[in-house]
């Protein structure tokens, strides 16, 4: 018997009303993943603990059986753990995103966020920008003083580790989640420690928005990466084996630091397929294949993660969106299942949280899920949507739920 876990990233929304009030999951045709609904069963869970931001980290710590609210210490450790970053006593790990700022002469804190990814900014430039930035002699200065490194990464997301960092009552706020707003409210506020993050973000601006790089991404028409966020601290983390827990050997495919670091935590191995990029260009025909040669090598459980459906929201690109959830359907599940067929496996659809088309950002409500078994056929008659999930059964904690449902636990 074979395990594969899909997540589509923030496919699950409310209902659009320029999709005729219909979510992106009703209003995308899915003839190869509602085949499968048809025999499965088709239900909802919670995967992002209500006090907790709900976020793929939140979420797929979840997924793969890691209670949050006992484990969670925030994002970045978890992407640290992806690069092979240690923290020692007293670090706090940051995001670093690279961020888009508005142009124009007013004050830094009247500024409005305009992309949390810099433009989608590719990762070669992106880490040329981190690089030059943290070399700059009085950005660098400010960095030391406040204990600052920076790890570049070859995306919009960097992970920055602060030595003895004080974050006691800080408040550090996703960008993706006020884009489009004045960044005054939202900048890094509650302690001293802050107060020197948002200097440098401050300084980092002031660098950046010049940098020739950002000078040619202009005259390209993309948008320039001329500021950084810090957000989503934590200190180090520790979970729970998954191979122990489950007695599964297991690998993760996915193109997003998150998901690896969670992965190398838990036990489980990763691949990284080329041409992965967490967008919607992305290789979803190599992940198909890495996924099969895996179960096909000997693992048990293969977890494909698809970033694009998220993104696109973020970016407030319905079409993209629209087009991420059709390309899952079409370019994943249609030739994984062919892939499997003569196998005895069971699959389990879901996306970890909603992404709101109306907020571009994301939302802890319940998403549907659908379980399929190749040996059965329940006759349920069910499609994979929100509306299908809230007619079926509700898993109130996919922490302590998804994992032994899909290995019949």
């Amino acid at each position: 018997m074979k395990y594969i876990l899909l997540i589509g990233d923030g496919m699950a929304d409310n209902p659009v009303p320029e999709l005729e009030g219909k979510t992106p999951l009703q209003y995308v045709p899915l003839p190869h993943i509602d085949a499968l609904a048809t025999k499965g069963e088709v239900g909802n869970v919670k995967n992002c603990p209500d006090g907790l931001p709900p976020g793929s980290d939140t979420a797929i710590l979840s997924i793969f059986g890691s209670n949050p609210n006992v484990c969670y210490t925030g994002r970045s450790p978890l992407e640290a753990a992806a690069s092979g970053i240690t923290l020692s006593p007293g670090d706090v790990s940051y995001r670093c995103n690279m961020v888009t700022l508005e142009d124009g002469k007013k004050p830094f804190e009247e500024k409005k966020i305009l992309s949390h990814s810099g433009g989608s900014i590719e990762g070669d430039e992106s880490m040329a920008l981190v690089r030059d930035l943290f070399a700059e002699p009085s950005f660098a200065a400010a960095a030391a003083q406040a204990g600052m490194k920076v790890y570049p990464a070859p995306s919009f997301r960097h992970i920055a580790v602060q030595a003895n960092a004080d974050t006691k009552g800080i408040s550090l706020i996703p960008p993706h989640d006020y884009l489009g707003e004045v960044i005054g409210p939202i900048l890094p506020s509650g302690n001293d420690n802050a107060k020197a993050l948002r200097h440098l973000m401050e300084l980092s601006h002031g660098y950046l928005d010049a940098h020739p790089i950002n000078v040619r991404r202009r005259a390209a028409g993309k948008l320039p990466a001329n500021c950084v966020w810090f957000w989503a601290e934590g200190s180090a983390v520790a979970l729970a084996s998954f191979p122990e827990k489950y007695h599964k050997r297991g690998v993760v495919i996915s193109a997003v630091p998150l998901c690896h670091g969670i992965a190398r935590l838990s036990g489980l191995d990763v691949v990284e397929v080329e041409g992965a990029t967490g967008e919607l260009d992305t290789n979803y025909e190599g992940k198909v294949q890495a996924a099969v040669d895996a179960l096909k090598a000997g693992y048990d459980f293969a977890a494909i993660h698809v970033e694009a459906p998220d993104e696109c929201t973020h970016n407030g690109d319905l079409k993209g969106k629209l087009q991420a959830i059709a390309w899952l359907d079409s370019r994943v599940i249609a030739p994984l299942t062919e892939a499997m067929a003569g196998e005895d496996y069971r699959l389990l659809i879901l996306s970890d949280h909603k992404t709101l088309t109306s907020t571009r950002g994301h939302d802890g409500e319940p998403v549907p899920f659908l379980l399929y078994d190749s040996r059965k056929d329940t006759g349920s008659g069910a499609q994979y949507d929100e509306e299908y999930g809230q007619r079926g059964r509700t898993l109130a904690d996919g922490a302590s739920t998804l994992m032994p449902l899909l290995f019949e636990e």
